[in-house]
C-alpha cells in the first residue's frame, strides 16, 4: 500500500495516470495558495483558500514522510529520520508553518508564526517537483553551479573593489562603507536607481567603468545558463538520433537486397 502511495505522490514521468493527475492537482492547490499573497487586504475567501491548501500540504508532507524509506532507497528507520531534514520536506514544511495559526486560534503561542508568514511565498519551489521544464532548469543550474559560482566569486569581488575604490575617491558623497557596496552593487547590475551617485570627476569615470564591466559580469550567468539549457534540450535528440557505427551496419543488409 505505501508503494502504491509512493509511486503517486512522486513527481510523475508522463506513464503513470494516477501520479500525472495528482502532479497536476498539486500545480493547481499551489497556484491557488500564491493567490492571497497578491492582495494586501485580508478576505475571508482568502482564508478558506489557505486552510484548504495548507490541510492538503499537511497530508502531502505527512504521505512523503511515511513512503520516505522508497526515497532513499534504504528499508530502515534512518529514511524517516532523514527526511524531514531534506531540502525539498524543509520547504514543503516552511510553506505550512506560517499558515497554522489558522487552524486554532486559542493556540495563541502560534502567532509568532506570523513573523514568517511572509515565509510562504516558498510554495512556489514546491512547483519545482511537479513541472518537467523547471526540472530541466534546476539540473541545468546543477550542472553549471560551478560556472555560476566562479562568477558569483568574481561579482562580489568586484562589488567590493568598486566600492572601496568610490569610497575613497569620494568620501563625502558616502555616509559609510555599505552605501559604497550598495552604490557598486547597483552600477555593477546598470539600475542606476540614482539615489546616491558621486559628483567629482574621478567618481564619475569610476562609475563609467564600473558600469561598463558590470554588462560583461551580468552577461556571463546568462551565457552560462543559456548554453546549458540549449545542451539540455538537443540531448533527448541525440540519443534518440542513431550513430554513425550503426548507420554503416544497416548499408550492407540494404545492399544485399
Amino acid at each position: 500500500m505505501r508503494e502504491k502511495i509512493f509511486k503517486v505522490i512522486e513527481a510523475s514521468d508522463g506513464n503513470d495516470l494516477w501520479s500525472s493527475l495528482y502532479d497536476y492537482f498539486t500545480m493547481c492547490v499551489i497556484l491557488l495558495s500564491l493567490i492571497p499573497l497578491a492582495f494586501k487586504e485580508s478576505y475571508r475567501a482568502f482564508e478558506i483558500i489557505d486552510y484548504v491548501c495548507v490541510s492538503i500540504f499537511i497530508v502531502d508532507y505527512l504521505l512523503r514522510w511515511l513512503t520516505a524509506d522508497f526515497k532513499f532507497g534504504k528499508k530502515s528507520f534512518l529514511s524517516f529520520l532523514r527526511y524531514p531534514f531534506s531540502f525539498m520536506a524543509l520547504i514543503d514544511l516552511i510553506s505550512i508553518l506560517p499558515s497554522l495559526t489558522i487552524l486554532n486560534s486559542s493556540f495563541k503561542i502560534l502567532r509568532i508564526f506570523r513573523l514568517v508568514r511572509a515565509f510562504r511565498v516558498f510554495r512556489v519551489f514546491k512547483a519545482v517537483r511537479y513541472s518537467k521544464s523547471l526540472r530541466i532548469i534546476a539540473d541545468v543550474l546543477k550542472n553549471s553551479k560551478r560556472a555560476l559560482a566562479s562568477v558569483g566569486t568574481f561579482a562580489i569581488g568586484y562589488i567590493l573593489v568598486a566600492a572601496l575604490v568610490i569610497f575613497n575617491v569620494e568620501p563625502e558623497s558616502f555616509e559609510n562603507f555599505f552605501e559604497a557596496v550598495y552604490w557598486a552593487t547597483v552600477s555593477l547590475t546598470t539600475v542606476g536607481y540614482g539615489d546616491i551617485y558621486p559628483v567629482s570627476v574621478a567618481g564619475q569615470v569610476v562609475t563609467m567603468l564600473s558600469s561598463l564591466f558590470g554588462i560583461a559580469i551580468i552577461a556571463l550567468p546568462s551565457g552560462i545558463i543559456t548554453a546549458g539549457y540549449m545542451k539540455a534540450i538537443e540531448a533527448p535528440d541525440a540519443e534518440v538520433a542513431p550513430t554513425e557505427p550503426e548507420q554503416e551496419k544497416k548499408e550492407p543488409h540494404e545492399e544485399e537486397r
